[in-house]
């Protein structure tokens, strides 16, 4: 591996766990019902730049990591519109709560797949990502994320984006 694509593949781990760890603060914050602009904007941005970096890896095909960079795009390009251009309001609140928490489930989905891939101690378990603990671990992020996503559609305020620094008034 060439020194300049061990540098893309650090800054691009590097940019994810950030967004990851960002997500989960957002994540938080919705099922508090709150959002504060900052770590929204920290987790929107980060998550776009995670999606647009997985592009620059030289591939000769089209990989799952693609499609699920393409799907990331497309859920991040909701939930930007819904907050920033529909500043939340009417059903828009709910698309961005859903597009922001399914961004994140894909950065999640995508740790796991590397972690049972590059952790020696997770790779033993489950090698080809067909065994019961890799299943099991997928399982329960799904269901804790449908969960969060419930959660948080119910619990988040319904009114537009405030000037107080808080998303919802």
């Amino acid at each position: 591996m060439s020194t300049y694509l061990m540098l893309f593949t650090l800054v691009h781990v590097l940019i994810s766990l950030v967004a990851i760890a960002g997500g989960f603060v957002v994540m938080y914050e919705l099922l508090r019902s709150q959002a504060s602009r900052g770590w929204t904007a920290f987790f929107l941005a980060t998550t776009v730049l995670t999606s647009v970096t997985g592009f620059g890896f030289p591939v000769v095909h089209v990989t799952p990591g693609h499609v699920l960079g393409v799907l990331s795009l497309i859920a991040l390009g909701l939930a930007l519109y819904a907050l920033y251009s529909r500043q939340l309001v009417g059903r828009w609140r709910t698309v961005y709560v859903v597009t922001a928490l399914v961004a994140q489930y894909f950065n999640v989905f995508v740790l796991i797949v590397q972690s049972f891939q590059k952790v020696p101690a997770l790779h033993a378990l489950a090698p080809t990502q067909t065994e019961w603990p890799f299943a099991l671990v997928q399982g329960l992020a799904l269901v804790g994320f449908v969960a969060a996503g419930y959660l948080s559609t119910a619990r988040f305020p319904t009114a537009g984006v405030a000037t107080s620094g808080r998303l919802p008034a």
